[in-house]
């Protein structure tokens, strides 16, 4: 008699079958709809092959085209597999490396044959033609295992120099397997090293179901002292329904890319002489200043109040919060330094650092810096909690390669800040700040999810310490009532800072697309670290919880995604030009005069266009530069004391009276925050 194993299913429900049994044959045991549609499993928690035999008694889920985040998964998987298979049929004597599944696709890092130069746009089309043939081939994907004196010698026998090393670096006793594109040791099969899981075979992907879509220089394991190799990336999903979705997500991404709008509305710009530094024109400070007013309103009014700190710090200071020690090569060192030797009574060069040079570091962030304000005085249990903010300039020395226009800068300005609380104000205090960032994120139009990231493998602090400020976060937002599907509340294993669990604040734009922007986080670190205290009810020294929190994170970031969001289409009250009065013919322009000084009067943000153009010309420009509302007036507007209103993305226009038209642009033009 066979060896049998328990398979424990989800429903609870147990089937007893032969050691060896796949999950392909479990699902042919429950049905033959099932057989054909199961493509992979999930085998106590792990993601299996769906012919890969079970060993020992397991839970065991199977995957159908249905559970998308894992279906959507294994296909990456496999199309980064056939794209590096294509390459080397194409191209041989190409390497291979890597070649994960991504959030939206793959990719696969390649070293192109001394014959040719590195794979290009011009490449792609050649490439997804063979891949297609791959995959129509129907072949099958074989898992092997393999000993690694034996997947060493194969590597180096092939020339694939790449893989052997990463084969020979691999931790001891770990399982080394390998996947066959074909039966294993046919003409024509392909073999990859991979921990897998893969679909049964390449025709179970859809050949019209993926794009590849651009190149780009990449450096072996990470490492630009490493050889330069090729990634090439790819999209692909399960059909081409979700393809060509996907395709025009990624064009009107472009059309909204805030790089070029910042550029067309003269908003800022960035060039070389301060690599990562944004130069703000006065349109796009406008929009700085207006979200600065905002957030200022909306914190004072939850009882915050505004600090300045310096830019730099002693890095002893740094040093003993920790952060030079876990953060210094993204900070910036300035050293003392002493003029240069005199020769004839002038400097012959540059001046040097001292031999003996005190260190100070631009401040990366905030929150030492409030420490230090915290532990001016003594503070009682009464004084608490004491809650600080800063509009505060950090810099950070990101990597040259990483900077991404707004999005990752080297300068930035956080609306940062920092709570110092006693034990029992914590959950209080949380859940406030919840219903604060649900308040700001709605007037901007964003719909949000709430992911709480717990404690990673290395961190500081005990595992008491942990459980509670995990709980203490947790129980805010369930009694803030975010805790629900709705809200996307997620729990994160192992993602949080190393001194703190954290709350994150992930934004849903205009187009779907998502981006992780507020957070607070419960520290029982710093305040150690950095020696805070306060005098209890007690009579006793003890140490104030410090919660750091953020709602827009960066001014930059936040403008950046706004800019997206909208399309630069800003709602009136962010708008940096609100209004443009323009004339029809030249008798007009007086009136138009009037028309500017009564909406000056009002506080809006107009200006007047009288050049000697046509209407339609002057209506396109504007239009273009993503002006909200047009006032346009000739000669009947200009007796009857009208004016004829073109708003952005409507047809047509409507025509009010002069009064009525500015009653119309002040209520649009209050902040969401300031409106009855």
């Amino acid at each position: 008699m066979p060896d049998m194993i328990r398979i424990t299913l989800p429903d609870g429900s147990m089937r007893e079958m032969p050691r060896g049994t796949t999950p392909g044959q479990v699902a042919a045991d429950i049905g033959p709809g099932l057989a054909k549609a199961a493509i992979a499993a999930r085998v106590n928690g792990a993601l299996y092959d769906i012919m890969r035999p079970l060993e020992g008694d397991s839970t065991l889920a199977l995957i159908t085209a249905r559970d998308e985040d894992d279906a959507l998964e294994l296909a990456r998987h496999d199309f980064a597999h056939v794209l590096a298979e294509a390459v080397q049929v194409l191209h041989p004597g190409t390497q291979i490396t890597f070649g994960p599944a991504t959030d939206d696709g793959f990719y696969y890092d390649v070293m192109a044959p001394a014959t040719r130069g590195p794979f290009t746009l011009d490449d792609l089309p050649e490439i997804e033609e063979a891949m297609r043939a791959i995959i129509r081939a129907d072949k099958p994907l074989v898992r092997q295992v393999w000993s690694r004196a034996d997947l060493i010698s194969r590597w180096q026998e092939q020339g694939e120099s790449f893989k052997a090393q990463w084969a020979a670096e691999l931790p001891a006793g770990e399982e080394l397997s390998v996947y066959w594109s074909g039966e294993p040791g046919s003409d024509g099969a392909w073999m990859d090293m991979c921990r897998g899981p893969h679909l049964a075979s390449t025709g179970k992907l859809d050949p019209q179901a993926f794009k590849l879509i651009r190149v780009a220089g990449a450096y072996w394991r990470g490492d630009q002292n490493n050889a330069q190799l090729t990634r090439i990336y790819g999209t692909g999903w399960l059909n081409k329904k979700q393809l060509d979705a996907h395709l025009m997500r990624l064009e009107e991404a472009t059309k909204r890319d805030h790089r070029k709008l910042g550029q067309e509305m003269d908003l800022f710009h960035l060039q070389a002489e301060a690599q990562g530094s944004v130069f703000w024109h006065p349109k796009g400070y406008v929009i700085y200043r207006a979200l600065e007013d905002y957030i200022r309103r909306a914190v004072q009014a939850a009882g915050c109040k505004e600090v300045k700190t310096p830019q730099l710090m002693d890095v002893k200071q740094w040093e003993q919060s920790g952060h030079w020690g876990k953060y210094a090569e993204n900070m910036f060192a300035v050293p003392d330094i002493v003029p240069a030797p005199q020769e004839d009574g002038e400097a012959s060069g540059a001046p040097v650092v001292a031999p003996d040079a005190d260190w100070m570091a631009l401040k990366p962030m905030n929150c030492p810096a409030h420490i230090l304000i915290f532990r001016q005085g003594i503070k009682s249990y009464r004084d608490l909690p004491l809650r600080m903010v800063e509009n505060g300039c950090c810099h950070r020395n990101e990597a040259h390669g990483a900077l991404h226009g707004l999005m990752r800068v080297r300068q930035m300005t956080q609306d940062d800040g920092h709570i110092f609380c006693r034990e029992d104000q914590i959950t209080d205090e949380v859940q406030q700040f919840c219903e604060l960032v649900d308040r700001v994120y709605r007037d901007f139009g964003f719909s949000y999810a709430i992911k709480l990231a717990l404690r990673p493998e290395k961190r500081f602090g005990s595992d008491a310490d942990w459980d509670k400020a995990e709980n203490e976060l947790r129980d805010a937002v369930v009694r803030a009532g975010l805790a629900t599907a709705e809200y996307g509340w997620e729990e994160l294993p192992g993602e949080g800072a190393f001194y703190a669990p954290k709350l994150e604040w992930h934004l849903t734009d205009a187009i779907g697309r998502t981006w992780q922007v507020g957070t607070i986080q419960s520290d029982r670190v710093l305040p150690e670290r950095l020696d805070a205290s306060y005098i209890g009810e007690d009579g006793a020294r003890h140490r104030p919880v410090m919660l750091h929190r953020a709602i827009f994170g960066s001014y930059e970031r936040f403008i950046g995604i706004l800019i997206e969001h909208y399309a630069g289409r800003f709602p009136l009250w962010l708008a940096p030009v609100q209004a443009v009065v323009t004339t029809i013919v030249s008798d007009a322009d007086a009136y138009a005069d009037g028309v500017m000084a009564k909406l000056a009067a009002a506080g809006i943000r107009a200006v007047s266009d009288y050049r000697n153009e046509s209407i339609n010309y002057k209506v396109r420009d504007h239009s273009t530069a993503k002006v909200p509302h047009i006032l346009v007036i000739g000669m009947r507007e200009a007796q009857e004391g009208k004016v004829a209103i073109r708003t952005l993305g409507s047809q047509g226009q409507r025509v009010m009276s002069l009064e009525e038209a500015t009653a119309m642009l002040l209520a649009e033009a209050t902040p969401p925050d300031l409106r009855g």
